[in-house]
């Protein structure tokens, strides 16, 4: 799919980190963008600075995404792209002290991660494949899963999994859309430079990037984004979870 003024974008967890680099990408090739995101202060003034639109959106809620698409869609009409960026990472040891891991914090991951990727996900499928088809496909739906997803560390068990099951509905999600003409696809990024990172002391960012093999640095929340531009322009990607990461292999801690 071609990417220029005449295709209309959303970006889940747009309003920072690797959201924010991919509506910057997409708005750099004139694309109309709809970040949606619950950060309302730094989600409008972002979607000032690069001509995007913001919408507070809580993806857990289905009437909150219903909502949000709908005036997206008002404004610049039915999306071609969506993108799922947005994510929580807390971490909790499945028995800590003595202590269960909180079942309220596992279960608020899973809903942010993999629920509200996939609530997301299919109401924004169903616009695509109501719609007429461009060429020989209708639409494109990136996730973002991680590779804690393939090697989670300790403390990770409720990242890990919302991530993992990312990568495992990846493949169905292509497979019940196929037909319509409409591409389902996953990156799997490993360390990035995102806020949750550069907010670390130099001392920790610079260990993580010596664990990885190379380039030994950080990821560029750009690359990340050049990812899933190239993913929307190459129609045969499908189905798949693609690793990000600098040949990185996450170690038990």
């Amino acid at each position: 799919m071609q990417i220029d003024e005449h295709i209309s974008a959303v970006v889940t967890g747009g309003a920072s980190g690797l959201g924010a680099a991919v509506v910057a990408a997409l708005r750099a090739r004139g694309a109309a963008v709809a970040i949606l995101d619950r950060d309302a202060e730094r989600g409008m003034v972002f979607a000032r600075e690069v001509g995007a639109t913001f919408q507070e959106t809580d993806v857990t809620d289905a009437g909150s995404v219903a909502s949000a698409l709908g005036a997206a869609r008002g404004a610049q009409g039915q999306e071609r792209i969506c993108v799922n960026c947005a994510g929580i990472a807390p971490a909790a040891k499945t028995v800590s002290r003595g202590a269960a891991h909180d079942l309220a914090l596992f279960q608020s991951v899973i809903n942010v991660n993999l629920v509200g990727s996939f609530n997301v996900a299919s109401q924004s499928a169903a616009g695509m494949v109501a719609a007429d088809p461009l060429g020989e496909e209708r639409g494109v739906v990136i996730h973002t899963a991680s590779i804690a997803a393939f090697e989670g560390q300790m403390g990770q068990a409720a990242y890990a999994a919302s991530k993992g099951g990312i990568a495992g509905l990846t493949l169905p999600m292509a497979r019940d859309l196929a037909r319509d003409g409409v591409r389902v696809m996953a990156i799997a990024p490993g360390i990035f430079g995102t806020p949750m990172v550069t907010s670390m002391s130099q001392e920790i960012q610079d260990g993580l990037a010596a664990g990885i093999p190379f380039p030994q640095r950080l990821g560029d929340p750009d690359e990340f984004a050049a990812l899933a531009l190239h993913i929307v322009e190459n129609a045969f990607l499908n189905g798949s979870v693609i690793r990000l990461d600098g040949a990185t292999r996450l170690t038990p801690r």
